[in-house]
């Protein structure tokens, strides 16, 4: 994308960068609300069926979700104008997700900064290989890659491990000011967990609170994956690396039916959202629909997303994701060309 194309773009989404407090706060009524009133319900199920209870943690889990694009949104400084007030809510939200905000906050700009970067991978993103760091990697690597990789491993395994755990500790080197928000955060977590036990009992709590936590953690998992996993994605190596091609090729539109897209907070404007962090949540699908380059962006389905799990690595020849299989074959024609010639 050329420059003037770039700063055009930019022009055009840059009105829809404004947060509004009436929007911002409705979104959190009618989110928050909802979720409580669902949570509840799901409690009072448990002793008429336990169908029940799963078929509402289905539905809590997708308002977590959206908690979670609000948490995201303050962490982006978009939700309200007031930063502290962001860091307020954001903090709350975080602890509904699980989620320290300083620490995601710090990592996940750091992923806006660097997305579709191979010079700069590592934080805030998905362990990507390419094939040739693949097949040069020692064989621990690549099965640690192959099981991370995994589906079962990814979206069944990882949310525990992420949200449950690894959201717990600080990162090392964290300043002061995001430790405390880690440890303020994981008491608040614990408190109300305690608390809940405490009121309907521990066995109540998980058999409510567990599935609907472990659902909500695979559909996120899962909207970052699709979210930059897809066939013909973009990336460059540092020297060649652009921030608006990055956003607009690097980053999907998950085009999803209205329920769904309201349910994950837009969030399937991602391009928009790596284009401009600042635009909320209720504002991308506007800045996309008036924006003519956005028009052509690569776009997703649920159908195609769900094809974009056997994705592996990235072919820095082919440009674009390849399955184990195909890098494999790849490979063994590069090396008959080499000994034929």
């Amino acid at each position: 994308m050329s420059k003037e194309k770039a700063i055009v773009l930019r022009k055009q989404v840059a009105p829809y960068e404004k947060s509004n407090t009436k929007a911002s706060v409705w979104q959190l009524i009618n989110t928050i609300v909802p979720f409580v009133v669902i949570w509840y319900l799901a409690y009072q199920s448990l002793s008429i069926s336990y169908y029940l209870t799963l078929g509402l943690s289905v539905i809590g889990a997708g308002f977590i979700t959206r908690i979670f694009i609000i948490f995201h949104d303050c962490c982006h400084h978009s939700f309200f104008k007031n930063r502290k007030l962001n860091r307020i809510v954001g903090t709350l939200t975080g602890v509904l997700t699980l989620f320290p905000y300083d620490q995601w906050a710090h990592s996940h700009n750091i992923h806006h900064a660097t997305s579709s970067n191979l010079d700069k991978r590592g934080t805030g993103d998905m362990w990507m290989m390419t094939v040739e760091e693949y097949v040069t990697a020692p064989l621990k690597t690549r099965i640690a890659y192959r099981l991370y990789r995994n589906p079962i491993v990814m979206f069944v395994i990882g949310p525990i491990w992420v949200f449950l755990i690894t959201n717990r500790f600080n990162v090392k080197g964290a300043k002061k000011k995001e430790r405390m928000n880690t440890y303020l955060t994981n008491m608040l977590i614990l408190g109300s967990a305690a608390l809940l036990c405490w009121t309907i009992g521990w066995q109540s709590f998980l058999l409510v609170h567990g599935p609907m936590f472990w659902i909500a953690g695979s559909m996120g998992v899962w909207l970052f994956y699709v979210q930059h996993t897809f066939e013909d994605s973009y990336f460059e190596e540092d020297e060649n690396w652009n921030f608006v091609q990055a956003a607009v090729e690097g980053s999907s539109f998950y085009k999803l039916p209205k329920p769904l897209q309201w349910i994950t907070g837009n969030i399937g404007f991602h391009h928009v959202h790596h284009l401009s962090p600042r635009v909320p949540n209720y504002q991308l699908e506007a800045a996309h629909n008036n924006a003519d380059p956005l028009q052509n962006v690569p776009t997703i389905t649920l159908w195609t997303s769900i094809q974009s799990v056997k994705f592996r690595l990235w072919d820095e020849q082919k440009n674009k994701f390849v399955t184990f299989k195909d890098a494999n074959q790849s490979v063994k024609l590069s090396k008959n060309t080499v000994i034929s010639d």
